[in-house]
């Protein structure tokens, strides 16, 4: 079955997903169309080259297909795919000793699919000034929550943990984690919306 049989466009990922995962691996081409920009977007966070950044897409891309059988879809298939980029990236700045560059923590606040992927979709001059704008906003917001919500995003965006892992470190139920996460986002949400508006 060719690509284009599949319905690309009104395909969604998890329909993508769960036919390859049934053996129609030509659905993974449409993922992988779908989101090789971003990918590449991603990977030159970490590179400058285009060719490293690439590099890393195409290995990322191996790693993804290769895992995807134990996908379970408890996040998204974009912050899924994310994860492994970055950590394809990282293990390539590690093999080649390369510096990491204008990276740090918050930019992975920033590019988590748990925010709008449009705005790791950087295709114009004007999208870059409005992303970079728009990214400051977000990192403004999340400096800003309170201590306990700042924790809980930052445990679950950055370090992956799980919900029952916060509520271990921080030694609260983990609906009060939920709770805290949800208020989080909803902050944030509230400041990229004033953004929007002007």
């Amino acid at each position: 079955m060719s690509p284009k049989a599949l319905d690309a466009n009104s395909a969604s990922d998890e329909e993508l997903v769960r036919r390859v995962q049934a053996g129609k691996t030509d659905a993974y081409n449409i993922l992988v169309v779908r989101y090789q920009h971003k990918v590449i977007s991603i990977a030159q966070k970490f590179v400058s080259d285009y060719a490293d950044a690439s590099d890393i897409a195409q290995e990322a891309f191996i790693k993804a297909f290769r895992a995807l059988p134990n996908f379970r879809g408890e996040s998204s298939f974009y912050t899924w795919l994310y994860r492994i980029v970055t950590n394809a990236a990282k293990s390539f700045l590690e093999s080649s000793q390369k510096q990491r560059s204008q990276v740090d923590v918050d930019d992975e606040v920033f590019a988590s699919s748990k925010l709008p992927e449009s705005l790791t979709d950087v295709q114009t001059p004007d999208r870059i000034m409005e992303s970079e704008e728009l990214k400051q906003v977000i990192l403004k917001a999340v400096s800003e929550l309170p201590a306990e919500l700042r924790e809980a995003f930052t445990l679950r965006e950055v370090e992956e943990m799980s919900y029952e892992e916060i509520a271990a470190k921080a030694g609260v139920p983990i609906g009060t984690v939920r709770s805290r996460i949800f208020r989080a986002r909803q902050s944030i949400e509230s400041r990229m919306e004033q953004f929007r508006k002007g």
